[in-house]
């Protein structure tokens, strides 16, 4: 069977075997990632329309006890500038984000143990009290199954947690022992099983990483079935052991976006920020190869640059306007718009 068989069958019958994806992935090229990307966006549009869907990043803290080896904020860095938002910044962030016509926020930080369920849970009603008719999303990652219901309960709707390598052996290249892959996947389905629309995802290009790992995180996200999936590629940091790696390619993330458009042609796919990082045009690629979300940065100016997970990061300095304006124009540019809706998952 050729590639444009293959690309056919995954259109209509949303899956293919763990064989067929990889020589899908394998066997690329530019012929075929432009008729798969044609079919992803013809599934977007037929579904949520040529409108794009902002969500309004807040982070709150890089304060982190974990140390994973690819990111600039793990606990371990002493370089790192530390900072934490407080309640009122956080709230007065969302009130700027809700000015400019935001109506979806994602709270985001480092697993910092400060925000406790006693801090977290306050800033998530009071941000539901004031913002009636916004969604609010979580990204805090691995909690308890009772701190996930409580914030659940004070009025958060949805959660983000990557599970970033769906491989074991992949996993815990990429991880200290004191992370493991099957506490993540657990919180994930902790999360489905209260009620959050759920966000899972991976890096693309990370080290170590082959073509039959894409696969794996590919029939774990449909095993999964979350609402949200968010891929970026993998992009060094100069503080951690992965310095001198290679970034992932914008060619191979757009790929697997288009693929994943056609496993879930209702996912909500954010085109992500370290896509443009990498690539000027980044998140207008994601977009044309069927995304539909974008994250522009409603944290003050003054700690932007310190939420660092990687080298180079985009619209650091930026304000928050500023941010949404030339989003704006970047979409309009290739014939889409962004939608300031809560930008909910269409079953």
């Amino acid at each position: 069977m050729n590639l444009h068989e293959l690309i056919d069958r995954l259109h209509k019958e949303h899956t293919l075997t763990r064989g067929e994806f990889i020589t899908l992935i394998k066997e690329r090229d530019e012929e075929n990632a432009s008729y798969l990307a044609s079919l992803a966006r013809e599934e977007a549009v037929k579904i949520y329309g040529n409108g794009v869907f902002p969500r309004g990043l807040v982070e709150f803290t890089n304060y982190c006890k974990n140390n994973c080896y690819y990111c600039g904020i793990q606990g371990s860095n002493q370089h790192a500038n530390r900072y934490r938002l407080s309640k009122d910044e956080i709230l007065s962030a969302c009130e700027n984000g809700y000015q400019l016509g935001y109506r979806s926020f994602v709270l985001q930080g480092g697993e910092d143990p400060h925000y406790s369920d006693d801090v977290m849970v306050p800033i998530v009603s009071e941000i539901r009290k004031r913002y009636q008719d916004c969604a609010i999303t979580l990204s805090l990652g691995e909690r308890s199954k009772e701190s996930y219901q409580k914030l659940y309960d004070a009025g958060a709707d949805r959660y983000l947690l990557r599970h970033e390598a769906a491989t074991p052996e992949l996993y815990q290249k990429l991880h200290p022992e004191s992370l493991s892959l099957e506490n993540r996947i657990q919180c994930l389905w902790n999360l489905k099983e209260i009620g959050y629309a759920v966000g899972t995802g991976f890096m693309v290009g990370a080290p170590y990483q082959t073509v039959e790992n894409l696969v794996d995180d590919l029939l774990f996200i449909q095993k999964l079935d979350p609402q949200m999936v968010g891929i970026g590629p993998f992009v060094p940091h100069h503080d951690t052991k992965f310095k001198d790696y290679p970034s992932g390619t914008v060619e191979l993330t757009t790929y697997l976006t288009s693929i994943l458009r056609l496993m879930n042609p209702h996912l909500l796919l954010p085109a992500t920020t370290a896509l443009g990082t990498i690539d000027p045009r980044g998140r207008e690629k994601g977009i044309l190869a069927g995304a539909n979300v974008v994250m522009p940065n409603l944290s003050p100016v003054a700690v932007r640059k310190d939420y660092s997970l990687y080298d180079n990061k985009i619209c650091t300095g930026e304000e928050s306007a500023e941010c949404a304006g030339c989003l704006g124009r970047r979409l309009a540019s290739i014939d889409y718009e962004l939608i300031f809706t809560r930008g909910d998952y269409i079953e």
